[in-house]
């Protein structure tokens, strides 16, 4: 896959587009995942046992992959991400400055 956990992207579109963050959950079935203080909800959790609050909390939702782009380390842009080999090692390659991503 392009995206790994704990890669940072930037967000191309939606409400925040722009913003950077780092992958927190990656679901690879969906095409999916979850970044750090990006796409926000709020869910209401319900009390369930007695003497348990209820809450109001913020969390993250998941988003797809493609509408996001992986920053390059190297070169801190963000970039397309290609693959190359490195000791008979397949890795993933900045395509902006042919460095290897880690």
């Amino acid at each position: 896959m392009r995206v790994k956990k704990n890669d940072t992207v930037l967000v191309l579109s939606g409400k925040d587009k722009g913003k950077q963050g780092v992958v927190i959950e990656f679901s690879e079935k969906k095409g999916k995942i979850k970044i750090g203080g990006i796409a926000q909800v709020t869910k209401h959790l319900k009390a369930r046992k007695q003497g348990q609050n209820s809450a109001i909390i913020k969390t993250e939702s998941f988003i797809d992959i493609s509408k996001v782009m992986l920053m390059c380390a190297a070169c801190k842009q963000p970039t397309r991400i290609g693959s190359g080999q490195v000791d008979s090692a397949k890795v993933r390659v900045c395509k902006r400055c042919n460095e290897t991503v880690k």
